[in-house]
């Protein structure tokens, strides 16, 4: 196994194993996917701050989804938002619930107390999105599929959304490398889209290279 070349343990191997993705971004065949950009997983106070916020700071998350969002939009980089929600009506009544599932519903993690089709109470909310990519948001040019649940775009529409607009290339993103978007990614292979995945980024995820580097 190949060792990092200094003391950061993200740092590439001197001598990595595998080769390096030589995927180049092809306009009209790529997107941004973000997972969970909400106040629960992003915000410093959030309910899940205690857990993820040392890696949220460590890693700039905050800041590098931002230059992810303003990239794509001076790229005319299409992007989609995978969000995570859970409604009081209908999914805090699970009889079978995980581990983690139990916790998040313990602690209200992305709750939305109002009826599916309602933004009541939505706005300032844990499920709301960071107030700094509001801006990204209001456009109306992202593509917010169905929420998923628990981790991965199974359960959503996500694969058929991408489909159906042509999407092969996927620049991945978000919130929490470990789960959600470890979850995705998989899920985008086995659809057959072109993923490259590289090792390290700045936000703790896989990814492909920036769009702005083309």
């Amino acid at each position: 196994m190949s060792e990092p070349n200094n003391c950061d343990p993200y740092a590439e191997p001197d001598a990595p194993t595998l080769p390096p993705s030589t995927m180049e971004l092809r306009r009209g065949r790529a997107t941004l996917v973000v997972i969970g950009p909400q106040n629960d997983f992003l915000l410093e106070g959030g309910v899940t701050w205690g857990a993820v916020g040392d890696s949220v700071a460590e890693h700039g998350v905050v800041d590098n989804l931002k230059r992810l969002f303003k990239t794509a939009r001076e790229t005319d980089l299409p992007v989609f938002a995978s969000p995570h929600y859970y409604y009081y009506s209908h999914d805090r009544c699970w009889p079978v619930e995980g581990i983690l599932e139990k916790v998040m519903h313990s602690i209200n993690m992305f709750d939305r107390k109002d009826d599916p089709l309602s933004l009541d109470g939505f706005t300032d909310s844990g499920a709301d999105w960071l107030e700094r990519y509001r801006p990204y948001f209001e456009n109306g040019k992202i593509v917010v599929v169905s929420p998923h649940k628990v981790y991965g775009p199974n359960s959503n529409d996500f694969a058929l959304q991408l489909r159906k607009r042509g999407i092969e290339q996927i620049i991945l993103a978000g919130m929490s490398a470990n789960l959600c978007v470890e979850s995705h990614l998989p899920e985008f292979l086995i659809d057959r889209q072109d993923d490259g995945v590289r090792p390290r980024v700045d936000i703790a995820v896989a990814s492909v290279p920036n769009p702005s580097a083309n």
